[in-house]
Protein backbone atom coordinates (compact mmCIF):
# COMPACT_ATOMS: atom_id res chain seq x y z
CA UNK A 1 0.00 0.00 0.00
CA UNK A 2 1.08 3.63 -0.61
CA UNK A 3 3.49 2.05 -3.06
CA UNK A 4 5.25 4.45 -5.36
CA UNK A 5 8.05 2.24 -6.48
CA UNK A 6 7.25 1.83 -10.18
CA UNK A 7 10.26 4.04 -10.87
CA UNK A 8 12.62 1.36 -9.61
CA UNK A 9 14.30 -0.69 -12.35
CA UNK A 10 14.60 -4.08 -10.67
CA UNK A 11 16.49 -5.48 -13.67
CA UNK A 12 19.22 -2.94 -13.03
CA UNK A 13 19.15 -3.67 -9.29
CA UNK A 14 19.55 -7.40 -9.91
CA UNK A 15 22.47 -6.71 -12.27
CA UNK A 16 24.13 -4.48 -9.67
CA UNK A 17 23.50 -7.13 -7.02
CA UNK A 18 25.34 -9.74 -9.09
CA UNK A 19 28.30 -7.39 -9.57
CA UNK A 20 28.41 -6.57 -5.84
CA UNK A 21 28.23 -10.24 -4.88
CA UNK A 22 31.02 -11.16 -7.30
CA UNK A 23 33.28 -8.38 -6.05
CA UNK A 24 32.72 -9.22 -2.40
CA UNK A 25 32.67 -12.99 -2.65
CA UNK A 26 28.91 -13.29 -2.03
CA UNK A 27 27.84 -14.57 -5.45
CA UNK A 28 26.08 -17.52 -3.78
CA UNK A 29 24.09 -15.27 -1.45
CA UNK A 30 21.17 -14.98 -3.91
CA UNK A 31 18.88 -17.84 -4.86
CA UNK A 32 16.63 -18.02 -7.91
CA UNK A 33 14.02 -15.27 -7.90
CA UNK A 34 15.84 -13.14 -5.33
CA UNK A 35 17.23 -9.63 -5.68
CA UNK A 36 19.51 -7.44 -3.64
CA UNK A 37 18.01 -4.05 -2.78
CA UNK A 38 20.05 -1.23 -1.17
CA UNK A 39 18.53 0.35 1.94
CA UNK A 40 21.12 3.11 2.27
CA UNK A 41 24.22 3.65 4.40
CA UNK A 42 25.75 0.50 2.91
CA UNK A 43 22.97 -1.82 4.15
CA UNK A 44 21.40 -4.19 1.61
CA UNK A 45 18.46 -6.57 1.85
CA UNK A 46 17.56 -9.72 -0.06
CA UNK A 47 14.00 -9.62 -1.42
CA UNK A 48 11.90 -11.83 -3.67
CA UNK A 49 8.45 -11.89 -5.21
CA UNK A 50 7.12 -13.67 -2.13
CA UNK A 51 9.08 -11.77 0.52
CA UNK A 52 9.49 -8.04 0.02
CA UNK A 53 8.47 -4.86 1.78
CA UNK A 54 6.33 -1.83 1.02
CA UNK A 55 6.04 1.75 2.14
CA UNK A 56 4.07 0.79 5.26
CA UNK A 57 7.10 -1.18 6.47
CA UNK A 58 9.35 1.85 6.08
CA UNK A 59 6.82 4.04 7.90
CA UNK A 60 6.55 1.60 10.79
CA UNK A 61 10.33 1.27 11.10
CA UNK A 62 10.57 5.05 11.36
CA UNK A 63 7.60 5.44 13.74
CA UNK A 64 8.95 2.74 16.07
CA UNK A 65 12.60 3.84 15.91
CA UNK A 66 14.17 2.32 19.05
CA UNK A 67 16.77 3.84 21.30
CA UNK A 68 20.39 2.81 20.96
CA UNK A 69 20.42 0.54 24.03
CA UNK A 70 16.99 -1.00 23.49
CA UNK A 71 16.33 -4.70 23.11
CA UNK A 72 13.67 -5.13 20.41
CA UNK A 73 11.64 -7.93 18.85
CA UNK A 74 10.10 -7.90 15.36
CA UNK A 75 7.17 -10.31 15.12
CA UNK A 76 6.55 -11.61 11.60
CA UNK A 77 9.73 -10.02 10.30
CA UNK A 78 9.44 -11.44 6.76
CA UNK A 79 12.64 -10.63 4.86
CA UNK A 80 13.77 -8.51 7.83
CA UNK A 81 13.27 -5.01 6.43
CA UNK A 82 12.55 -3.36 9.80
CA UNK A 83 15.64 -4.57 11.71
CA UNK A 84 17.81 -3.95 8.64
CA UNK A 85 16.46 -0.38 8.25
CA UNK A 86 17.28 0.20 11.91
CA UNK A 87 20.78 -1.17 11.27
CA UNK A 88 21.49 1.79 8.98
CA UNK A 89 21.86 3.82 12.19
CA UNK A 90 23.52 1.03 14.20
CA UNK A 91 20.49 0.65 16.49
CA UNK A 92 19.14 -0.87 18.61
CA UNK A 93 21.45 -2.85 20.86
CA UNK A 94 19.82 -6.16 19.96
CA UNK A 95 16.93 -7.40 17.78
CA UNK A 96 15.15 -10.74 17.79
CA UNK A 97 13.45 -11.31 14.44
CA UNK A 98 10.66 -13.91 14.56
CA UNK A 99 9.26 -15.42 11.35
CA UNK A 100 7.23 -18.58 10.71
CA UNK A 101 8.30 -19.02 7.07
CA UNK A 102 11.60 -20.83 6.67
CA UNK A 103 12.52 -19.33 3.29
CA UNK A 104 12.02 -15.79 4.62
CA UNK A 105 14.29 -16.61 7.59
CA UNK A 106 16.93 -17.90 5.18
CA UNK A 107 16.80 -14.63 3.25
CA UNK A 108 17.22 -12.55 6.40
CA UNK A 109 20.06 -14.74 7.68
CA UNK A 110 21.89 -14.24 4.39
CA UNK A 111 21.22 -10.49 4.50
CA UNK A 112 22.72 -10.43 8.00
CA UNK A 113 25.79 -12.31 6.75
CA UNK A 114 26.14 -10.04 3.72
CA UNK A 115 25.99 -6.89 5.86
CA UNK A 116 28.18 -8.35 8.62
CA UNK A 117 25.58 -7.48 11.27
CA UNK A 118 25.99 -8.98 14.73
CA UNK A 119 23.02 -7.65 16.70
CA UNK A 120 20.14 -9.43 14.89
CA UNK A 121 19.14 -13.01 15.67
CA UNK A 122 16.54 -14.91 13.62
CA UNK A 123 14.01 -17.32 15.12
CA UNK A 124 12.09 -19.53 12.69
CA UNK A 125 8.99 -20.21 14.77
CA UNK A 126 5.29 -19.58 15.25
CA UNK A 127 4.99 -16.40 17.34
CA UNK A 128 2.43 -18.21 19.49
CA UNK A 129 5.02 -20.85 20.43
CA UNK A 130 8.07 -18.97 21.67
CA UNK A 131 8.42 -20.72 25.04
CA UNK A 132 12.06 -21.63 25.55
CA UNK A 133 13.17 -19.56 22.54
CA UNK A 134 13.02 -16.07 24.05
CA UNK A 135 13.11 -14.50 27.49
CA UNK A 136 9.71 -13.05 28.32
CA UNK A 137 9.33 -9.65 30.02
CA UNK A 138 12.76 -8.61 28.73
CA UNK A 139 12.13 -6.49 25.63
CA UNK A 140 11.99 -2.71 25.52
CA UNK A 141 10.11 -2.76 22.22
CA UNK A 142 8.03 -5.12 20.11
CA UNK A 143 7.15 -4.13 16.56
CA UNK A 144 4.80 -5.86 14.13
CA UNK A 145 3.50 -5.15 10.65
CA UNK A 146 0.61 -7.63 10.89
CA UNK A 147 -1.70 -9.18 8.31
CA UNK A 148 -4.37 -6.58 7.53
CA UNK A 149 -7.23 -8.92 6.71
CA UNK A 150 -9.17 -10.60 9.52
CA UNK A 151 -10.26 -14.22 9.20
CA UNK A 152 -13.15 -14.54 6.76
CA UNK A 153 -12.62 -11.16 5.06
CA UNK A 154 -11.11 -10.21 1.73
CA UNK A 155 -10.03 -12.35 -1.21
CA UNK A 156 -7.49 -14.92 -0.03
CA UNK A 157 -4.32 -15.04 -2.14
CA UNK A 158 -3.58 -18.59 -3.41
CA UNK A 159 0.15 -18.07 -2.80
CA UNK A 160 0.90 -19.33 0.73
CA UNK A 161 3.58 -16.70 1.43
CA UNK A 162 1.34 -13.81 0.39
CA UNK A 163 -1.65 -15.30 2.20
CA UNK A 164 0.32 -15.44 5.45
CA UNK A 165 1.48 -11.84 4.98
CA UNK A 166 -1.96 -10.41 4.20
CA UNK A 167 -4.48 -12.58 6.04
CA UNK A 168 -4.72 -13.82 9.62
CA UNK A 169 -4.28 -17.42 8.49
CA UNK A 170 -1.40 -18.26 10.86
CA UNK A 171 -2.07 -15.84 13.71
CA UNK A 172 -4.73 -13.33 14.71
CA UNK A 173 -4.40 -9.79 15.98
CA UNK A 174 -5.11 -11.14 19.46
CA UNK A 175 -2.26 -13.67 19.13
CA UNK A 176 0.15 -10.88 18.16
CA UNK A 177 -0.79 -8.50 20.96
CA UNK A 178 -0.88 -11.25 23.58
CA UNK A 179 2.61 -12.38 22.56
CA UNK A 180 3.86 -8.79 22.60
CA UNK A 181 2.51 -8.34 26.14
CA UNK A 182 4.46 -11.42 27.25
CA UNK A 183 7.67 -10.20 25.62
CA UNK A 184 7.63 -6.61 26.88
CA UNK A 185 9.11 -5.44 30.13
CA UNK A 186 7.07 -3.04 32.25
CA UNK A 187 6.60 0.22 30.28
CA UNK A 188 7.94 -1.45 27.13
CA UNK A 189 6.45 -0.31 23.81
CA UNK A 190 4.40 -2.14 21.21
CA UNK A 191 4.33 -0.43 17.80
CA UNK A 192 2.11 -1.58 14.95
CA UNK A 193 0.48 -0.43 11.73
CA UNK A 194 -2.98 -1.42 10.51
CA UNK A 195 -5.90 -0.39 8.35
CA UNK A 196 -8.21 2.24 9.92
CA UNK A 197 -11.15 -0.19 10.03
CA UNK A 198 -9.16 -2.31 12.52
CA UNK A 199 -8.42 0.56 14.94
CA UNK A 200 -11.09 -0.38 17.47
CA UNK A 201 -9.90 -4.01 17.39
CA UNK A 202 -6.31 -2.99 18.09
CA UNK A 203 -7.14 -0.61 20.96
CA UNK A 204 -9.52 -3.12 22.56
CA UNK A 205 -6.96 -5.92 22.39
CA UNK A 206 -4.13 -3.74 23.65
CA UNK A 207 -6.13 -2.88 26.74
CA UNK A 208 -7.17 -6.50 27.20
CA UNK A 209 -3.49 -7.40 27.60
CA UNK A 210 -2.52 -4.37 29.71
CA UNK A 211 -0.97 -2.35 26.91
CA UNK A 212 -2.23 1.23 26.97
CA UNK A 213 -2.38 3.11 23.64
CA UNK A 214 -0.22 6.23 23.92
CA UNK A 215 0.51 7.48 20.41
CA UNK A 216 -1.54 7.35 17.19
CA UNK A 217 -0.89 8.68 13.71
CA UNK A 218 -2.97 8.35 10.56
CA UNK A 219 -1.40 8.11 7.10
CA UNK A 220 -2.95 9.52 3.92
CA UNK A 221 -1.80 9.30 0.33
CA UNK A 222 -2.53 13.02 -0.12
CA UNK A 223 -4.72 15.79 1.32
CA UNK A 224 -7.98 14.86 -0.45
CA UNK A 225 -7.77 11.13 0.31
CA UNK A 226 -9.09 9.27 3.35
CA UNK A 227 -6.52 7.61 5.64
CA UNK A 228 -5.48 4.14 4.50
CA UNK A 229 -3.21 3.29 7.43
CA UNK A 230 -2.57 4.13 11.06
CA UNK A 231 0.53 3.78 13.21
CA UNK A 232 0.04 3.12 16.92
CA UNK A 233 2.23 2.80 19.99
CA UNK A 234 1.15 1.28 23.29
CA UNK A 235 2.97 0.87 26.60
CA UNK A 236 2.74 -2.20 28.77
CA UNK A 237 1.35 -1.22 32.16
CA UNK A 238 0.79 2.39 31.06
CA UNK A 239 -1.72 4.60 32.83
CA UNK A 240 -5.10 4.79 31.08
CA UNK A 241 -5.90 7.74 28.85
CA UNK A 242 -3.29 10.21 27.65
CA UNK A 243 -3.42 9.09 24.00
CA UNK A 244 -1.60 11.57 21.76
CA UNK A 245 -2.95 11.84 18.20
CA UNK A 246 -0.14 13.15 16.01
CA UNK A 247 -0.60 15.20 12.81
CA UNK A 248 -1.53 13.22 9.70
CA UNK A 249 1.40 11.90 7.69
CA UNK A 250 0.95 12.66 3.98
CA UNK A 251 2.72 10.41 1.49
CA UNK A 252 2.41 12.86 -1.42
CA UNK A 253 1.93 16.53 -2.12
CA UNK A 254 -1.06 17.64 -4.21
CA UNK A 255 1.00 17.34 -7.39
CA UNK A 256 1.79 13.67 -6.78
CA UNK A 257 5.43 14.04 -5.75
CA UNK A 258 6.59 12.72 -2.38
CA UNK A 259 6.02 15.02 0.60
CA UNK A 260 9.04 16.52 2.34
CA UNK A 261 8.38 14.38 5.40
CA UNK A 262 8.16 11.23 3.30
CA UNK A 263 11.51 11.99 1.69
CA UNK A 264 12.97 12.53 5.16
CA UNK A 265 11.53 9.21 6.36
CA UNK A 266 12.96 7.34 3.39
CA UNK A 267 16.33 8.81 4.34
CA UNK A 268 19.32 7.14 2.70
CA UNK A 269 16.97 4.60 1.08
CA UNK A 270 15.65 7.27 -1.29
CA UNK A 271 19.02 7.63 -3.03
CA UNK A 272 18.59 6.59 -6.63
CA UNK A 273 14.83 6.01 -6.25
CA UNK A 274 13.32 9.46 -5.72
Amino acid sequence: MFQKREKIDFTEIKYCAIIICRKRGFFGVLKDGEKLEPLGNGIKIIVSGEHKFWTDTVLLANFAMPKRNDKACDLGTGCGAIPLIWSRNNIPKYVTAVEIQENACSMLERSIELNKIENISVINADLRELDGLVKYSSYDMVVCNPPYKAVGTGIVNPDDSLKIARHESECTMEDIIQTAARLLNFSGKLCMCQRPERLSDVITLMRKFNIEPKRLRFVQQRLNKAPKLFLIEGRRGGNPNGLIVEPVLFIEKDGGEFSDEMIEIYGAYKEGYI
